[in-house]
């Protein structure tokens, strides 16, 4: 194990390497090129309202690209469902599904670096983890290593095996990591916080005038003022502070006016602090990440789950050394919760240092329209990998499960600073 010097990933809870190279160095995504994802989609049908798409994008934001298609369609973004969020600063694959639009609307479109094409239809929306898993083909830029094939060998065997199966960056924001922390504000009903926090929180990534026209909102609270300051691409920004112009101090009913799957984001990026937190204490325990201890919770193929006892421990190492179950923390939301092993004893004194307690989920749920009421999720993330090297550049090919993150296999391989894997 090694421990991570970055600030900013030591704040998102991401603490530590499984493996103890110096790491490759080098940069992520030198062109979207570099940063392929192809969605492994599930069957697509020939039947229903939904018509299913393939939307390929380069270098644009999921919800912003969704709402220039919805805009060009002349629907509401609402009509849109997919399976999985993918990066920004990529070139990417993946299925959506459209509410009662035709091939033909389909076939007018045209939209810079933004390809759609009909595949199917459906008798129901897409929805997250509607898809079988992604592939990725990456290619990181001009490596630093004195060793790189060494150290190239030593960490495909590391992931093959398993590394800790943090939340990416890009759960909390890339150039703004604050989706969590907005999201702990709705939990705790305080929305003109959440609003101040999302629209006047400056970070050091962005454009000077950027940073003084969100310093000026949270100084004067005043959003008529910051229309006049606040770029006019920064569109989610931008419509909270047209609500509160026309509603003044409205902040719980300016929350409302945002995509809702970017409003449940919010609370579910909470909630992937909070493993990460808890994936870094047990590492820092000295708690293994694939042999299980009394205590653990397991979860299976097909979700069923199980808890490790001093009687079925045998057991559960076999079955963990099989593939048949991993190791996992659960992240709290609404459900009652009684902590009992170690991982859930954490996980419940995190909960009491941000005062947040199931009933706040539930409260959130109520706003947000999402169940919160917490998930499984596997303390440690393996894939096979093929690499390949050229020069100063290595390449990387993989497969993940929904919800994993590759740049939580790139981090493992590059051990750089996070700036250079957005």
């Amino acid at each position: 194990m090694k421990k991570s010097s970055h600030p900013l990933e030591i704040s998102l809870g991401m603490e530590y390497y499984v493996t103890d190279t110096q790491g490759t160095g080098g940069n992520l995504r030198s062109s979207p090129e570099d940063f392929v994802v192809e969605e492994i989609p599930c069957e697509v049908g020939e039947e229903g309202r939904f018509l299913i798409c393939q939307l390929t994008k380069k270098d644009w934001e999921q919800q912003r690209a969704v709402r220039e298609v919805a805009k060009k369609l002349g629907i509401s973004h609402r009509r849109i469902g997919w399976g999985g969020t993918k990066d920004k600063h990529a070139l990417t694959r993946q299925l959506i599904s459209i509410y009662d639009v035709t091939p033909e609307d389909i076939e007018r479109l045209n939209i810079k670096d933004i390809n759609l094409e009909v595949m199917g239809r459906s008798k129901s929306a897409l929805s997250l983890g509607s898809h079988l898993g992604n592939r990725f083909r990456i290619t990181i830029r001009n490596t630093s290593a004195d060793d790189l094939p060494n150290q190239v060998e030593l960490v495909t065997a590391a992931c093959r095996e398993g590394v800790p199966n943090y939340y990416g960056i890009q759960r909390f924001g890339v150039i703004r990591p604050i989706t969590h922390l907005v999201g702990e504000y709705i939990l705790l009903g305080d929305y003109e916080g959440a609003v101040c926090c999302y629209v006047g929180r400056a970070c050091p990534g962005e454009p000077s005038e950027v940073q003084e026209a969100r310093t000026l909102f949270m100084e004067r609270r005043d959003p008529v003022e910051a229309l006049h300051h606040l770029p006019v691409p920064l569109s989610y920004e931008r419509t909270l502070l047209h609500h509160l112009s026309s509603r003044p101090g409205d902040y719980k009913g300016a929350l409302l006016v945002l995509p809702p799957k970017l409003l449940s984001m919010f609370v579910s990026a909470f909630q992937s602090f909070l493993f990460n937190k808890a994936l870094s204490a047990r590492i820092e325990e000295g708690r293994e990440l694939n042999i299980p201890s009394p205590g653990d919770r397991l979860i299976f193929e097909g979700g069923r789950e199980d808890r490790v006892t001093t009687g079925n421990m045998r057991g559960a190492m076999e079955q963990c050394k099989r593939g048949r179950c991993r190791i996992a923390i659960f992240m709290q939301g609404s459900r009652p919760f009684s902590p009992i092993g170690p991982d859930d004893t954490t996980m419940a004194s995190l909960m009491e240092m941000h005062g947040i307690t199931p009933e706040h989920f539930r409260q959130a749920s109520e706003y947000v329209k999402t169940r919160f009421e917490g998930a499984f999720r596997p303390v440690s993330l393996s894939t096979d990998i093929s690499t390949e090297i050229n020069g100063k550049d290595l390449s990387l090919a993989f497969s993940l499960p929904p919800g994993q993150y590759a740049t939580t296999i790139c981090r493992e391989f590059m051990k750089a600073d996070p700036i250079a894997m957005i």
